[in-house]
């Protein structure tokens, strides 16, 4: 407790408070950051040696939702640990780590574990700037080699006014919601969904988060100048002039001729491969080792021999950063600003999906579906900051086979999580109200082959999809990556128009925009390099903009506006509006009510508090039984109408009791069921007979009813009345005067 530092800053009106040396000082830097009642611990572990034989960095980010945190006690009635994370915190841990990852030498090969923990929520700030804040002032502080620091903020667009670090409750209002991650320098991460907002007001909206994000980061430097540990050295990455000059010479004529020539992915892959494997032989061939050579210089003649194909990987990024740095010329021949071959169909499945589409682009296919549900199909969300309800849901499959591959990994992963949800995040603005169409939707895509692009073949194919669906959508949406390449010793770098796998893993960045015509709906930015000028923002999105429109020509002419009838075989919703004191009877005691109709008429029934009710059915004719049954149920007996009932009851010497609404019941006393006196009631009435009997006395407030079966007739001529009986609940009955 002895070793307690405690900083803050002033961002806007709130403050940003870190503490560090209190708790959790077995990791390698551990900080708690407040911002109002909004606490997160965040920190960074680093194991002592690195992982042998990757050639990746081995970043983990984890986000821990505590329901605590929100002063909650959720999960099911048998368990109430929390789990696996829901797809929010999957998202949140990818921002932070798409900031992060590019900060740390390429060459570390060290797990690096990120830890951010929610320990409260107040539900005004937002625990994700805290947790992301977190993160980075960890690892400046920690003695992990790291570039830096990084500051990160959310900026919202509230009535054209940009907002810092908006409150949940202003977000709601808010027609943008970006992360904007930046160092002292440059910015480096970027996550936005925005609700059409035009190119120039999202570049007004970076350099405000820009501004922002670098005033934390400003402040972290001085907190890791006073207490930040020295940074551990990490082992250079292995070299060998003149063994990469070697296969460089040997291999660059073919690498440089496969990637000008026009083929297929797996064609250009399967020469690169060939190189690789040939890499090993032809060092051994240029580099032998005598049998004399001692156990220290065959181990080092082996090490150069494995690395024979990483030498090749680096020609092939090598020669494709050149080409396109200094010829303009990218894989297969294309130029910077080409977008590869577009096409589009709709209903290529049958209608019984609701909707369908395929879109490619080059070598990236995508097969989207849309289903169409009922209010009740929405799917329920529960975490510490509550229960919500998600009624559009996009869903993101990228199996093995989709790149030629086989593997074990069958399962959705963090990557599906967020390629699904960029497009879902893309689609959301121009969704009808739920007022205007109270389906839930569900789209789904799932990549058949790919070759980069793959989030934004699912973004055009949804648009696709929910058109052909007949979803009211209020503009099409069209997506594209942009790639960029670089060299910051000139200065130079080139913004390339639908970005290809070869050009995202050699390249230094992958920019994903979505939007309509009228602006942009999603960015998502992740680099490889340790930040970006400025100047890329505006030439990026001014790309964006006008790939986004080529590719949506495309899209137009397979369907150029959303279906105005459904699918046959997708529901039907009809609604109903009843007082909100009967949903009770609509429900029936234990729900037997709201079960016996859509258990007879397999229709789906859902009932807001407000009185609206929902009915969805493919039936058409079940649709109207189950109308006319909830109107029945809540309809209130008219005095003179008349209703057919059917017997339930007979109470010998009173009467009988006649179901002649859903749910409702009369008596019909003895004395109403003939003129004239009636000795027994199975003279007149049976059970389960059907009858028409006209309602005579209705009391609200009790809801009973009196019916009767001889008031549906004139008295005979003649007639006198029976002595006055005693029964049911309006007292004695007394007939008419003598005549």
């Amino acid at each position: 407790m002895s070793g307690l530092k405690e900083y803050s800053l002033l961002l806007g009106d709130e403050q940003l408070v870190v503490r560090t040396g209190q708790i959790a000082t077995q990791a390698n830097a551990s900080v708690m950051v407040q911002m109002g009642d909004t606490v997160v611990l965040s920190n960074i572990t680093v194991s002592a040696k690195p992982r042998q034989n990757v050639d990746f960095l081995p970043l983990q980010v984890v986000y821990q939702e505590k329901y605590y945190a929100g002063g909650k006690i959720a999960g099911s009635r048998f368990r109430k640990r929390e789990g696996r994370p829901s797809d929010d915190f999957v998202l949140l841990a990818r921002v932070i780590d798409r900031g992060l990852r590019p900060m740390f030498p390429k060459h570390i090969h060290n797990d690096i574990q990120v830890f951010c923990t929610v320990l409260s929520y107040d539900f005004e700030h937002e625990h994700d700037v805290a947790a992301a804040n977190g993160a980075n002032i960890a690892t400046a502080i920690s003695d992990c080699p790291a570039d830096g620091p990084l500051g990160t903020v959310r900026v919202g667009l509230i009535g054209g006014e940009l907002v810092l670090n908006p409150s949940r409750e202003a977000r709601e209002k808010s027609d943008l919601d970006m992360f904007v991650t930046a160092s002292l320098e440059r910015i480096v991460m970027i996550e936005a969904g925005a609700n059409q907002v035009p190119e120039d007001e999202m570049l007004k909206a970076i350099e405000f988060g820009k501004k922002w994000a670098q005033k934390i980061a400003k402040f972290f430097a001085d907190i890791q100048k006073e207490i930040g540990k020295p940074k551990f050295e990490v082992e250079a990455p292995y070299t060998h002039d003149e063994g990469y000059a070697f296969i460089k010479a040997w291999a660059l004529p073919e690498i440089s001729k496969a990637i000008k020539t026009p083929m297929e992915k797996l064609a250009r892959r399967k020469i690169f491969t060939n190189l690789m494997d040939e890499a090993k032989d032809k060092l051994k061939e240029k580099f032998p080792v005598a049998d004399s050579a001692s156990a220290e210089q065959k181990e080092e003649a082996e090490v150069l021999y494995t690395h024979g194909s990483a030498f090749v990987d680096k020609v092939v990024k090598g020669e494709m950063r050149r080409l396109i740095l200094e010829e303009g010329t990218r894989m297969s021949g294309r130029k910077v600003d080409e977008i590869r071959s577009l096409s589009a169909i709709v209903d290529i499945l049958p209608n019984r999906v609701h909707g369908s589409a395929l879109f490619q682009r080059g070598e990236t296919q995508g097969l989207t579906t849309c289903t169409l549900g009922s209010p009740g199909d929405k799917q329920l969300v529960e975490g510490m900051e509550g229960e919500h309800n998600l009624r559009y849901m996009h869903h993101y499959n990228f199996p093995p086979f989709s790149v030629g591959e086989t593997s074990n990994r069958l399962f959705v992963g963090n990557r599906e999580v967020g390629h699904g949800n960029l497009a879902q995040r893309g689609l959301e603005p121009v969704l009808p109200s739920e007022e205007t169409f109270p389906y839930t939707i569900r789209t789904v895509t799932e990549i058949l082959e790919s070759n980069g692009s793959s989030s934004m073949a699912a973004t055009c194919g949804s648009t696709l999809a929910l058109m052909a669906a007949g979803v009211p959508i209020s503009s099409p949406v069209s997506g594209i990556a942009l790639g960029l390449v670089s060299d910051e010793e000139k200065g130079k770098y080139i913004i390339l128009s639908d970005l290809q796998d070869e050009e995202d893993f050699g390249g230094d960045m992958d920019f994903k925009v979505t939007g309509t015509a009228k602006g942009v709906t999603a960015i998502q930015m992740d680099i490889k390099i340790k930040g970006l000028p400025d100047s890329v923002f505006a030439e990026a999105l001014e790309r964006a903009r006008t790939g986004r429109a080529t590719i949506l020509k495309v899209m137009l002419a397979t369907i150029s506006e959303p279906r105005k009838e459904m699918s046959p075989f997708a529901p039907r919703i009809e609604t109903i509006v009843i007082n909100p004191e009967d949903i009770r009877l609509v429900i029936g005691k234990g729900g037997e009510m709201i079960q016996k109709i859509t258990g007879e008429l397999g229709v789906e029934i859902d009932i807001e508090d407000s009185g609206l009710i929902f009915v969805t059915s493919v039936n058409g004719e079940a649709m109207e039984k189950a109308k006319a049954w909830i109107k029945a149920i809540v309809e209130k007996p008219e005095v003179g109408k008349v209703y057919k009932g059917k017997v339930i009851r007979i109470i010998d010497g009173t009467g009988a009791i006649v179901e002649f609404l859903p749910g409702k019941d009369a008596m019909i006393h003895i004395s109403e069921l003939a003129w004239g006196r009636t000795e027994k009631v199975e003279d007149v009435l049976k059970m389960g007979q059907e009858v028409e009997a006209k309602v005579i006395e209705y009391d609200a407030q009790e809801g009973k009813t009196r019916m009767s079966l001889k008031q549906m007739s004139t008295p005979p001529e003649g007639w006198v009345a029976s002595p006055p009986r005693t029964g049911g609940f309006g007292g004695p009955r007394r007939g008419p005067p003598r005549r």
